[in-house]
């Protein structure tokens, strides 16, 4: 019977989030009332939006990455170790042996904390459990004890879905997206870092005031400071550094000039598929728990929608190779990730209320802590990419997504304890930035419940 249940949740999960979300979507409507063909249409509609996101992220892919190869090599990075990225650690991690028990555990998870009020969170994104169990499927490949990988399981589900409580007034106040919240993925666990880099440029007297963002370029520039302007100018700035010749790099451009414009439309079709059961479900909730708040937990592509987003995106795929020079130590090749590297620091744009400025500290930094965490978890990612038969011929495997979180990081160590001296270090700084993120969170709310009031 369990051997039958494992095969199903796999075959659904083999099909992708643009298949596996739809099913999920539409089942959880009918369940709580929503009629069937406006179930089947809204999940058809979600669906809709993520082969359109893939699409795109493909695109970028297949554009930015052979740019960013040829970036490292102009530039004379000799990096030992490649990084997969989230294309190759979330199959890996899939293929692990604690993967299909993760699934009802990570949803278990959410059910109980709801239950006893310790989350708001409602995560229907299913396909991005992967990040939890990611952690798990690290520490039994390293420890080799299978109930120590589940706890890892539970661990990060327990703190992404608070990450989804934190991060949902930015949600609401800077992208618009009422309701809802993404409480895993790159994007959620590394933001914490931004919400200490802002409160300190809040300090520094004539930084402070620095303000850049796509409309203030707009309105000081005109027609350039467009995001459709703005993607072609970055787009065709990349294939320059990487070496092309105007054949090359102008269509690089235009590519980014699209991914500027069609990523917003196809973000507003997952949020119409979504209208029917957030309403439902908010109904509901509203009768069982009088007015309590709930948010529906999303990819993290969703942010993607945001020109600043993919703007900043955009400016740190050659940055992030230039971070890569100066960590020391580092063996990193940054390149699975490198295209889609807006990921990392989409909540640290809305922290920074979309100001590009502030960004560029807090996405250093961001990706610095990424690349020195993922440093250190190269022998552990190997482990589970052995184990799984995913190495590809490699020595030695790194992935900046998932590799370089720190509550994979932290998790892990203190099973193991190989690295004390590491793990206080960025425990330290993790826990710091955390408490500036629960205060970043109260603060956003308190200002959108005086707006509501005002009106």
């Amino acid at each position: 019977m369990l051997n039958a249940i494992a095969a199903a949740i796999n075959y659904v999960i083999d099909m992708g989030a643009s298949v596996m979300l739809p099913i999920v979507i539409a089942i959880l409507s009918i369940i709580m009332g929503v009629k069937v063909g406006k179930a089947i249409r809204s999940g058809l509609m979600i669906g809709v939006g993520f082969v359109g996101l893939g699409l795109i992220v493909d695109m970028m892919n297949a554009q930015l990455g052979p740019a960013a190869q040829a970036m490292s090599e102009r530039f004379g990075l000799t990096l030992s170790v490649v990084d997969v990225g989230w294309p190759g650690a979330s199959p890996m991690t899939w293929a692990s042996g604690i993967a299909t028990v993760a699934i009802p555990v990570a949803i278990g998870v959410n059910i109980l904390m709801l239950v006893l009020k310790l989350t708001k969170t409602v995560n229907i994104d299913v396909w991005n459990i992967w990040h939890m169990t990611f952690t798990g499927a690290i520490c039994y490949a390293v420890t080799g004890n299978f109930w120590l990988g589940i706890l890892g399981v539970v661990v990060h589900a327990a703190i992404a879905y608070k990450l989804g409580d934190i991060w949902a007034p930015l949600m609401t106040d800077y992208f618009e997206l009422d309701g809802l919240t993404v409480p895993h993925g790159t994007s959620a666990y590394m933001a914490p870092i931004a919400c200490v880099i802002d409160a300190v440029m809040d300090k520094i007297p004539g930084v402070k005031k620095i303000d850049i963002t796509a409309d203030t370029l707009q309105e000081k520039v005109g027609v350039l400071g467009e995001p459709i302007v703005i993607g072609g100018l970055l787009g065709a700035i990349v294939g320059f550094l990487a070496g092309y010749g105007p054949q090359e790099a102008l269509p690089l451009g235009v590519k980014m000039s699209a991914v500027m414009v069609l990523m917003p439309k196809v973000v507003k079709c997952i949020m119409e598929g979504l209208m029917p059961l957030s309403e439902r479900a908010k109904e509901i909730m509203t009768k069982r728990f009088g007015d309590s708040e709930f948010y529906i937990g999303l990819d993290p592509a969703i942010l993607l929608g945001d020109p600043q987003v993919v703007t900043a995106g955009l400016i740190f795929m050659p940055l992030t190779l230039l971070i890569a020079v100066i960590v020391p130590g580092n063996t990193i090749l940054p390149f699975g990730d490198l295209a889609t590297i807006g990921f990392f620091i989409a909540i640290a744009v809305a922290v920074h209320k979309g100001n590009l400025f502030r960004t560029l500290f807090s996405g250093t930094a961001i990706m610095y802590m990424t690349i020195w965490i993922a440093n250190q978890t190269v022998p552990w990612v190997t482990a589970l990419a052995t184990t799984t038969g995913s190495t590809d011929g490699a020595t030695l495997v790194g992935a900046l997504d998932q590799g370089g979180s720190p509550i994979t990081y932290i998790y892990t160590q203190l099973c193991t304890l190989e690295n004390i001296p590491g793990l206080i270090v960025i425990a330290a700084i993790y826990v710091i930035c955390m408490i500036f993120a629960i205060r970043c969170s109260k603060q956003r709310a308190a200002a959108l419940r005086a707006a509501e009031e005002a009106e």
